[in-house]
């Protein structure tokens, strides 16, 4: 799947996607194939641990709708399109992208290019316009042992182009970049993927410095059209677009709960809300994500392809 990475960064007063990933590197070998049943319980745990701390937080609540991404491309030949609105809240200020355009393609065998381009909105400066805009490319090198342990295993290198106007706190005013290593391994109709990567972010004569992104994931299918999945992210301390108050250096853990509806094979709806659980009121009192995707064979929709909207079959 393709998947949309930006880390949510916030600034004097500004935030941009958060990226999230955390660390489940340490990985129990198991001799046999975990069951059904013990995944159920895990999962009903997770669920029911984030749902107990978002009510607690006052919230409710691969790849996309997710922070988190995964090793797998889109297939060669193959396109995802998504018109998508996200959004990070702090105190006193929100940024979102509404509408954003993401658009993968996969060039090659195992590989994708990835472009984002967003319109971004700042509530405190009052802003709207376009923003940085996001490339990237995903391949995936270790394919998943279906009947044993071996995970899925990818890259997906991400470069942030400075094209929205920091002086409206549409961007960050300067190139970011992204290295992350992603996994990936499904037991019947469960899914976990998860990893995480470096962060480059020195702009001139800034006190920004680089930082470290982690995350992981759960998901599974629960019908046929309807998938539900949890996940878990960190940060480490940052300065972001330029601030120099320290409250904005802070690290940052957060949870997102999500799903994923098909309606048919080309057309999907994915939503995901989430919240901090780590100096929240600086870096994440609530998130969202919600989009309209449509995948096909082909460079883009048209000819023989989908359509926008869902078949009346």
């Amino acid at each position: 799947m393709g998947v949309s990475r930006k880390t949510a960064l916030p600034s004097k007063g500004t935030l941009a996607r958060c990226i999230p990933e955390q660390t489940l590197w340490g990985v129990r070998t198991l001799k046999q194939p975990w069951r059904a049943a013990d995944l159920d319980k895990i999962f009903v745990f997770i669920v029911t641990a984030i749902a107990t701390l978002g009510l607690l937080l006052g919230h409710a609540a691969a790849g996309p709708p997710f922070v988190t991404d995964d090793p797998e491309p889109v297939p060669y030949q193959h396109f995802e399109f998504y018109n998508l609105s996200l959004g990070t809240a702090i105190r006193g200020d929100a940024f979102s992208e509404a509408p954003a355009w993401e658009y993968n393609y996969g060039i090659v065998p195992n590989g994708q290019v990835h472009i984002i381009a967003p319109l971004a909105f700042d509530t405190q400066a009052g802003s709207y316009g376009y923003g940085d805009t996001e490339l990237g490319f995903k391949y995936r090198f270790i394919d998943e042992d279906k009947n044993g342990l071996r995970p899925m295993v990818g890259i997906y290198p991400l470069l942030e182009l400075p094209t929205g106007d920091e002086t409206r706190a549409l961007g960050a005013g300067y190139v970011r970049a992204y290295f992350p290593i992603w996994l990936q391994k499904s037991f019947g109709d469960w899914t976990t993927y998860g990893g995480g990567g470096y962060w480059i972010n020195q702009g001139a004569d800034t006190v920004n410095h680089d930082y470290w992104f982690f995350g992981w994931l759960l998901q599974k299918q629960v019908t046929k059209q309807l998938a539900i999945g949890g996940e878990i992210f960190h940060q480490t301390s940052t300065v972001a677009f330029g601030a120099t108050d320290p409250v904005y250096t802070q690290p940052t853990t957060g949870f997102n709960i999500g799903a994923i509806y098909d309606f048919d094979d080309d057309h999907h709806l994915l939503i995901s809300v989430g919240a901090g659980l780590q100096n929240a009121s600086t870096t994440n009192l609530f998130s969202w994500y919600l989009a309209y995707q449509v995948t096909g064979a082909g460079v883009f929709i048209g000819g023989n392809g989908p359509g926008f909207l869902p078949s009346q079959n």
